[in-house]
């Protein structure tokens, strides 16, 4: 005899069921990547909301380029670091659609900076997720804008001079001293609470841009265990210990009303 679904019970102590809006597709990331979990928070949230209908994300290049082989909603990709700009575009002839950019260090942060000032200096309606590990992941593990001094990488192999290479570049602070922007935070998603943190962050994020506040921007401190060179473990205490020192974690910038 065949089961109808009122014969099916559902568990009584459910604690967790993938969202609809990740694909059965296996995650591609490197062990202990915060990408994975980044995707969920942003597809939970988007289906809490009731949104999957009506969101547009934007994915350019470097790891974050992966992201619509996960994300069961309309995606675009980008090149590398027009992801803003494709989203302004996009949200001016779509303003009732939500729309956001999924962005790596590399890709926002240096190719794409101009974008990315730009388009939150004009307070496009969109909400930016930027995903920092102080690194280029996916292309070999080289110096980006955010990584920070004396950190060692494929083309710092000494660590980062400062006075040959720069200063690590912070642009959440950056962009939270601009008209435009509403909302802007540093989150992470290394432990339980900072996950929990993380996913009330894109939250608030998308309600802004649906009362049309302007830009949010989100930056998610995460590692990259494999152009770090350290098990997931190692990691997780070295983020801890460096990389939230210098890019403190919190709310930087609210809508005063």
């Amino acid at each position: 005899m065949e089961e109808t679904k009122q014969d099916i019970k559902k568990p009584e102590n459910l604690v967790y069921k993938k969202t609809d809006l990740m694909t059965d597709k296996t995650l591609s990331y490197c062990p202990g990547c915060g990408h994975g979990v980044i995707h969920r928070m942003a597809m939970e949230v988007i289906e809490e909301m009731g949104l999957e209908e009506e969101t547009i994300g934007i994915a350019p290049v470097g790891c974050s380029v992966l992201a619509y082989e996960f994300m069961n909603v309309d995606m675009q990709q980008a090149a590398h670091g027009r992801a803003p700009a494709l989203a302004t575009g996009i949200k001016r002839v779509f303003p009732e659609k939500t729309v956001f950019t999924y962005q790596g260090d590399g890709d926002l942060a240096a190719i794409g900076t101009a974008e990315t000032i730009h388009a939150c200096n004009r307070g496009e309606n969109i909400t930016i997720i930027f995903v920092n590990n102080g690194i280029y992941g996916m292309t070999g593990g080289q110096m980006a804008p955010t990584t920070l001094e004396g950190m060692k990488s494929s083309t710092t192999p000494y660590g980062r001079d400062t006075k040959k290479m720069g200063h690590p570049l912070k642009m959440t602070e950056l962009v939270a001293t601009l008209p435009g922007t509403c909302y802007v935070t540093r989150q992470a998603v290394h432990k339980a609470a900072a996950v929990r943190k993380t996913k009330k962050a894109i939250k608030k994020a998308i309600e802004y841009q649906k009362a049309e506040k302007g830009t949010s921007f989100i930056e998610v401190v995460s590692n990259c265990s494999s152009g770090w060179k350290m098990t997931p473990v190692q990691a997780n205490k070295w983020m801890e210990e460096n990389m939230f020192p210098f890019y403190p974690l919190g709310d930087i910038k609210k809508p005063e009303k």
